[in-house]
């Protein structure tokens, strides 16, 4: 027999347990059936969601912001009003450099192709390859400051701490090749970009999926020799010993992910002293190969040459390999006359021949092409500083409407998609946001937006959280 104060006891912590679980799982504070035990994470090839073209991506990110209207998108309407005043409201981003006086390209515009593409004379040899890619003119992110732009296009959000496109696609679906980074980072030696190693960030996947950096001059990769002491069999040995405590130090230690994370670094550096040498080598490459890149034209060599190295990684199954631009080198907020120019002939030649190289190797269907910064321009001069002439003067950041270029791996080819106001200020016409471009990224891989998710603090964390996100299917093959 059970007196009164048993019953109440009892079926007070009933109640309070059943009233606990049920708080916890409204607040999806729950562990779900895969946090139950340790989740092991790796670098081995994984299957899409569904199909998916692309294998493989190569980024040329151009940190600034170069000019749409003074490269891609020809502005008749602007070189009428050049000089006067312009016609409506300007979002400026520096108000103390900021005039409302227009100002038309300074540079001639061509058609190019079977697509009929304009192209400045500034991109030469783009002007080659316009048949193979799509042009966006409609990008759109509306944060005017270069940081929270970057990150829009980076990892998805206007704010830092996120894992990069880069890690989600490697984390998503893994490496081709165990010998090599699956996500590799190739800088300017001019200087990193804008928000540093946030470029390349794994954010809070594990540290595995973050991008490994190869430097811009030899070596490019440091410590990939062994020294004299540790060559041959003692290295091998060596890793051997070191392995079995790592296994031993990870068996004591389940579920420690960054831990796991930096032992299989460590595996892979070693793994990585032949292969990296090899792909790295572009000594292996035909004079023909080299020319083609530019590589015997000094304003060009220095980026045709990562260019070069980008191809000869993914050739050997690298999933994501992103090229930045020196800090700022397409934020021509004065002296646009000459910074422009020098920064088209810094990458022009690179970028188109890595389009032809990979198309003539039959890599260009399986491998996404991305050529395109954080921002655009304005339509009207910046910093004049009382001058009468316009040697010195620039454009303002422009987020509102700019233009980028995607090739290979499932966009269509020769493909000219929405278009901005008659002075390029806004986007008005098929308007692709940062959230759809990586939606449409995602699906080119097979990956489902909404699948590819990561488990963090009871919440599944994605890429693209924005409901409205779409994938653009006016620019698919």
């Amino acid at each position: 027999m059970l007196s009164r104060r048993s019953i109440l006891h009892r079926s007070a912590y009933g109640i309070g347990g059943i009233a606990l679980a049920t708080l916890l799982r409204d607040q999806n504070l729950l562990a779900s059936p895969e946090q139950i035990g340790p989740r092991h994470f790796d670098l081995k090839p994984k299957m899409p969601h569904g199909f998916g073209q692309a294998k493989a991506m190569i980024s040329m990110f151009m940190q600034g912001g170069p000019s749409h209207m003074d490269l891609f998108d020809p502005k008749p309407e602007l070189t009428k009003y050049d000089g006067k005043d312009f016609p409506g409201e300007v979002k400026y981003d520096d108000a103390a450099g900021a005039s409302r006086e227009c100002m038309g390209s300074p540079w001639k515009f061509k058609q190019y192709g079977q697509s009929g593409m304009d192209v400045s004379e500034l991109l030469p040899h783009f002007s080659n390859i316009v048949d193979d890619v799509t042009l966006i003119r409609s990008m759109h992110t509306g944060v005017n400051n270069h940081g929270q732009s970057i990150y829009a296009l980076l990892n998805g959000q206007v704010t830092g701490g996120r894992p990069t496109l880069g890690s989600w696609l490697t984390y998503g679906l893994g490496s081709e090749n165990q010998d090599l980074p699956a996500y590799v980072a190739l800088t300017d030696p001019r200087g990193l970009p804008v928000l540093g190693v946030d470029n390349w960030s794994n954010g809070w996947l594990p540290s595995l999926y973050q991008g490994t950096v190869i430097r811009p001059k030899e070596p490019r990769i440091p410590n990939l020799d062994a020294p004299l002491s540790l060559k041959g069999d003692a290295q091998a040995r060596y890793l051997n010993f070191v392995q079995r405590l790592n296994k031993e130090h990870l068996e004591a230690r389940p579920g420690e992910a960054d831990l796991e994370a930096r032992i299989q670094s460590f595996e892979l550096a070693a793994r990585m002293q032949t292969a990296a040498k090899e792909a790295l080598d572009i000594d292996q490459e035909s004079a023909a190969t080299k020319k083609l890149y530019g590589i015997d034209n000094p304003a060009g060599a220095e980026f045709g040459t990562r260019c070069l190295i980008a191809r000869r990684l993914v050739e050997r199954g690298v999933r994501c390999v992103s090229l930045f631009t020196g800090n700022q080198t397409w934020d021509n907020h004065q002296n646009i006359r000459t910074a422009l120019p020098a920064a088209c002939q810094y990458v022009d030649q690179g970028a188109a021949a890595l389009v032809i190289d990979l198309k003539q190797r039959g890599l260009l269907d399986t491998t996404i092409v991305h050529w395109g910064g954080e921002m655009g321009r304005l339509p009207v001069i910046q910093n004049r500083s009382g001058s009468k002439d316009r040697t010195t003067v620039g454009r303002d950041h422009n987020t509102y409407g700019f233009s980028m270029w995607v090739a290979g791996g499932g966009f269509k080819s020769g493909h000219i998609h929405g278009a901005t106001d008659d002075f390029g200020h806004h986007a008005v016409k098929d308007v692709v946001n940062h959230y759809d471009y990586h939606a449409t990224l995602l699906h080119l891989f097979g990956l489902d937006a909404k699948q590819l998710s990561y488990r963090r603090n009871g919440t599944e964390q994605v890429l693209v959280e924005n409901p409205q996100a779409r994938v653009v299917s006016d620019i698919l093959a």
